[in-house]
């Protein structure tokens, strides 16, 4: 953990700025937030990127702010309007890549690499193989069919020195205006390709599987310099105040890269988006405050998932979808397959960079394997789809122990791939040079000399860093946008650095983590909803009541018998006549939405759906789309769950409103108080229900007439008014008493006694604020209530409840019944 040199966030607030959502907008905002208890706004990426983009991560410009938010001078107001308002500046910044944008003039330096190749001095910004085939040219994958077929579409206009193809143009390589078109095209630094040569045939690194993003090597200092000198600037001016890093997994040198911005920043509060995954820990040597917090949100989610309701919600998913173990019937199967998948045929070329690699650094060796492409590749793959996690750090000294043991795992699951023992070796070799070292290491006197030396060290250096960066992705997009759409069992469950294999967590375990990071990362963020949850938490907590009723969620689906299922039309090309899987997905969708039945509903959960199909890849997909199974998905879901067959629904979400609401307050009552920076996502202080995107970016609304009648004493009406009053009572006391929840704060467990005691999660931060919260309500219930199980206060206090004015002396044993007679959730302070 690396203090930050200036005060850190007491919380901050995610706004998603975009062309119908710029400064001015947000600068609007600032009086209600400020209001409402936030001490930072949290702006999504504001230096130029793609017009009309609704995220700002397609930057094309480093060196200025975002024109279509207001320019600097509209970033500069809002600053000077948040600061008069007591409130400071978090950014997004997107180290990792840049935009490969139509035109791709818009981005000055790639324009500038197109034109002049390698000689051009922007090509070390790029992570370019300029040595991976196709003739010592830059693949562009952009063409709509094969080569021969778009001929008739370029156009070149000589004059202005383009290559123009539809809405694309290119820069021409000077003196190749006037060749013929067929030798004009060979003559670019570029080479123009089908987008479906991108799998195999690319040689650049891009963001994870997306073409349209190009990497950037932010670990060559030149570029560091040029690609931050705006935003470092305006840290020092005072216009932002902390960052927010993107994607650090997939920089070569993550914690080099933090070590540098912490010194550029003066020491900035900075959290980067680092998804851990199980016991995974954070590097220690890192120069950051923590993560934004998807641990967090990992950790609070499992306290509302109920252990024993969850596995039989498989049981009778199970028997409705009828899958295969390795299609969403057994959770570590599918993901094995997804990642076999995604390493084979979507990361393609990116193992195919490393096979290059590693047939160099073999045969340079003083014992040369003689290791086949294909034994390479082969090892590679089984090395990559065994790590659980994102990516090693070969050179960080603070993981190294655990990353060596955890590839060794792995080595020795990959070599069973393998019939023949001697041809195993290859995974030798490719574990330890992800580890960074080989085993036939020269010392300097092996005979190679200076040349081959620096060359081997060069590759293996590299070799290391791509292998991380292949494993990011393959994480990513195997995990995260495969098999959480392949094992649909409880959907609240299936979010980023979740476990759905093991979605359920005890109290002991939530109050362990939260030591942890009290101890390791106090000033972390901690996060519930942002822009890239697949569904926000309010969405989340109604569908984790459904693990606390797991036959009721079948009776409901049975009562529909057939009805229940999308049937997906006349079975032609394999796609069957029906899906039971996509129709449990959208029936679990629409209950989390909380979706009225007709249009409204439709038009979001629809979408929502799709994209999941499209994103498991089992009957259409991105690439392959098939319109048939689409427009069955689209007509099932406007009939059946946001139809007139979703009648079940509604009556199930009366039934089970009360215990949604104990799920919503209490997560967000947690997050609120317990050890970190909570961030909120816009519009999360009252009941926000977004699913995945585009649905999550809608730009920004609020109610500040309703926090003012709350704030006048009027009682809440509904949920969303209850929520917005419990988080701007947390929120204001948080910036009241930051000592009380900062990096010199402690975190206690308050231990409820009694019969009911595990469906109670308190804890005291500070000897000055006690939280308490209600987690398994329907089961509670079910069981009879709190009986006599009772809280007992820490000493000091009094202790007054902010909500409802109510004080409890100090020590006192209170009774639960008692104690959460009027809400599921209680907020104390003493004195």
């Amino acid at each position: 953990m690396t203090q930050p040199s200036s005060p850190s966030p007491t919380a901050t607030y995610r706004l998603q700025l975009q062309p119908d959502f710029p400064f001015a907008a947000a600068e609007r905002a600032v009086p209600h937030l400020a209001e409402l208890g936030v001490s930072h706004l949290h702006l999504s990426p504001v230096l130029e990127s793609v017009p009309g983009s609704t995220h700002g991560y397609d930057v094309v410009d480093h060196s200025a702010v975002r024109a279509e938010l207001g320019g600097e001078r509209g970033l500069r107001q809002l600053a000077a309007t948040a600061r008069a308002h007591g409130l400071g500046l978090v950014v997004d910044l997107v180290p990792n890549h840049m935009a490969v944008p139509q035109p791709a003039g818009l981005n000055g330096p790639l324009w500038d690499v197109l034109r002049h190749g390698p000689a051009s001095p922007y090509a070390r910004w790029f992570d370019v193989d300029w040595d991976g085939g196709h003739d010592g040219r830059l693949l562009l994958p952009v063409l709509g069919g094969p080569l021969g077929d778009e001929l008739p579409h370029f156009v070149v206009a000589a004059g202005d020195g383009l290559l123009r193809y539809h809405d694309h143009a290119f820069p021409l390589r000077p003196g190749t205006e006037e060749l013929p078109l067929p030798r004009l095209l060979a003559s670019q630094w570029y080479r123009l390709a089908w987008w479906r040569l991108a799998r195999s045939e690319l040689n650049y690194r891009r963001f994870f599987t997306i073409s349209e993003l190009i990497g950037v090597r932010v670990e060559d200092p030149e570029v560091f310099d040029a690609t931050h000198r705006t935003v470092l600037r305006l840290v020092r001016d005072g216009v932002i105040d902390g960052l927010r890093i993107d994607h650090p997994d997939g920089l070569v040198d993550p914690g080099g890269y933090l070590a540098r911005l912490h010194e550029g920043t003066g020491g900035r509060w900075t959290v980067v988006e680092k998804i851990l995954t199980g016991d995974e820990r954070l590097p220690a040597s890192w120069a950051c405050a923590g993560t934004t917090g998807y641990d967090a949100l990992r950790h609070i989610d499992g306290l509302f998932v109920c252990p024993q309701g969850s596995g039989r919600l498989f049981s009778h998913y199970r028997d409705f979808v009828t899958p295969l173990a390795d299609e969403g019937g057994d959770w570590e199967e599918t993901v094995r397959r997804a990642a076999y998948e995604v390493v084979t045929h979507d990361l393609a070329a990116e193992v195919e960079r490393l096979v290059r690699t590693a047939a160099r650094i073999s045969g340079r060796a003083p014992r040369p394997g003689d290791h086949a492409p294909w034994a390479l590749r082969q090892a590679l793959r089984e090395l990559l789809v065994r790590l659980p996690v994102y990516r090693p750090y070969a050179a960080d000294a603070t993981r190294a122990a655990t990353d060596a043991a955890m590839l060794g795992r792995a080595a020795a699951g990959a070599r069973g791939a393998f019939r023949v023992p001697e041809e195993a070796r290859a995974v030798d070799l490719i574990h330890d040079l992800a580890l960074g070292h080989c085993p036939d290491e020269p010392d300097g006197d092996g005979g190679h000399g200076d040349t081959p030396d620096a060359a081997d060290r060069a590759d293996r250096a590299d070799f290391a860093a791509r292998f991380a960066q292949t494993a990011s992705a393959l994480h990513a997009k195997s995990v995260e946008d495969t098999a959480f759409y392949r094992y649909p069992v409880l959907l609240s469950a299936c979010e980023v650095g979740g476990d759905p294999g093991e979605p359920a967590l005890r109290p002991d375990a939530f109050h362990a983590y939260c030591a942890r990071v009290q101890r390791d990362w106090p000033t972390t963020g901690t996060v519930l909803s942002t822009h890239d949850t697949k569904r926000s938490a309010d969405v989340r907590a109604r569908i984790a009541v459904l693990s606390e009723c797991p036959d009721r969620w079948r009776d409901v689906l049975g009562s529909m018998a057939e009805a229940a299922v999308c049937g997906v039309g006349n079975g032609v090309d394999g796609a069957g006549p029906a899906d039971p899987m996509v129709s449990w997905l959208a029936w679990q969708t629409a209950f989390g939405l909380g979706a009225p039945a007709g249009g409204a509903g439709a038009e979001r959960v629809a979408p929502a759906v799709l994209k999941a199909a499209r994103e498991a890849g089992l009957r259409t997909s991105w690439t392959e789309p098939r319109a048939d199974y689409e427009e069955a998905v689209t007509e099932f879901v406007h009939s059946g769950p946001c139809g007139p067959l979703g009648a079940p629904l509604a009556a199930l979400d009366a039934e089970l409103a009360p215990f949604v609401r104990a799920n919503v307050l209490g997560a967000a009552l947690l997050h609120l108080t317990m050890p970190g920076v909570p961030d909120l996502y816009q519009g999360s202080e009252r009941l926000h229900t977004a699913l995945v995107d585009p649905d999550n970016r809608a730009p920004a609304r609020f109610r500040p007439e309703l926090l003012a009648e709350l704030d006048g004493g009027a009682a809440p009406l509904d949920l969303s008014a209850e929520k917005l009053r419990l988080t701007a009572t947390a929120l204001r006391l948080r910036r009241r008493r930051p000592e009380w929840f900062g990096a010199a704060a402690s975190y206690e467990p308050v231990r409820a006694e009694g019969p009911a005691a595990d469906h109670c999660v308190a804890f005291c931060r500070s000897g000055r604020v006690v939280t308490v919260v209600t987690r398994l309500s329907l089961r509670l219930v079910e069981t009879g209530g709190w009986w006599d199980t009772g809280l007992r206060l820490p000493p000091g206090g009094p202790w007054r409840e902010l909500l409802t004015g109510r004080e409890v002396p100090g020590g006192a044993l209170v009774g639960l019944s008692e104690l959460l007679a009027d809400a599921p959730v209680a907020l104390f302070a003493a004195g």
